[in-house]
């Protein structure tokens, strides 16, 4: 196989690269607001009685391929399409059912599952989420996979922190994934900033590399750790009105308090390995530093999903 499609289908955008198999070099990219979540609703309004829902999303994942063909001088019929996030959710190209923990880091035993595209052109391949009896995820077990190489010492425990809308939190040990947590850190930094009181204390635009807001933001870590985060979350408020402080330099408080706050338990002798993009990383780094944890490798978030995807379809397709 000289190349694949990694399909990256979140709830609310869908994400298609053409990979080149031996080095994993992105040949070619695209991206739309095309989720799950408005592709269900769109089925549900025109497709769902003219087509079955696989062949509905299957249909526009080929209106995908033919506009990233556009710009490519390769014919891509017969190259198949790795799928991981909310395609294999109950309002996705198809159910499947999580993947009780632990599982290996080597994806051997996640649940993946064969399509064969109506006009026989893209075989699709279809990776399942990941549970534990109070928590799910859909995605991030494939970058786990795709971070298997990378780890070191994975006999002993260690922690992998996957930054994000709702970040999560996987515990390592023996070569599994044992345990994970889920935290809503980015949609409550959005509904904070936006919709509630402190939207008017805080403002967008501020470069986080400036001196001040990295120590706003390490004011908001701080009080992580001293201060409940219910109160703690109006002093971005108190900050502005009292304290003259600048609504741009108010949002990295803000940040920081989050941050701080879904660090704010960890152990600081455990291993972490940080598996996001370069944004995200730059926070977690200095919140992670203002609270004594170890950073042992940063890895990159795309790298490990496309890493995974090609892992676990390699040990899919030697099983046929």
């Amino acid at each position: 196989m000289d190349h694949f499609f990694s399909c990256d289908w979140g709830t609310s955008s869908f994400r298609l690269r053409l990979i080149q198999a031996k080095n994993l070099a992105v040949v070619a990219e695209t991206k739309s607001s095309r989720g799950i979540s408005d592709t269900y609703k769109l089925w549900q309004e025109k497709g769902g009685t003219v087509l079955s829902r696989a062949d509905f999303y299957a249909s526009i994942v080929k209106d995908e391929i033919r506009s990233l063909q556009q710009n490519l001088n390769m014919v891509t019929d017969g190259i198949p399409v790795l799928f991981s996030g909310m395609a294999s959710s109950t309002i996705g190209m198809v159910d499947l059912p999580y993947k009780k923990l632990p599982f290996n880091l080597d994806g051997s035993d996640l649940k993946t599952e064969f399509m064969a595209d109506s006009t026989g052109a893209n075989p699709f391949v279809i990776i399942s989420g990941a549970m534990t009896d109070c928590d799910v995820m859909r995605g991030e077990e494939t970058k786990i996979v795709g971070c298997d190489t990378l780890l070191d010492n994975k006999d002993q425990e260690q922690l992998l922190i996957l930054p994000g809308t709702h970040p999560k939190h996987i515990v390592i040990k023996n070569s599994q994934a044992v345990s994970f947590k889920t935290y809503m850190t980015g949609e409550f930094f959005n509904l904070l900033s936006v919709n509630s009181i402190l939207s008017a204390s805080v403002e967008e635009g501020g470069d986080f590399g400036d001196p001040q807001n990295q120590e706003r933001f390490k004011e908001g870590v701080k009080a992580s750790r001293h201060s409940n985060l219910l109160h703690a979350s109006f002093m971005v408020r108190t900050n502005q009105v009292l304290k003259n402080i600048p609504s741009q330099q108010n949002l990295h408080y803000l940040s920081g308090l989050l941050i701080g706050t879904e660090l704010g338990g960890l152990k600081p002798e455990i291993p972490i390995y940080l598996v996001g993009g370069a944004v995200h990383a730059s926070f977690y780094k200095l919140a992670c530093d203002e609270l004594g944890l170890r950073i042992n490798k940063e890895i990159d978030a795309d790298l490990a999903l496309i890493k995974g995807q090609l892992v676990i379809f390699s040990r899919f397709i030697n099983l046929y």
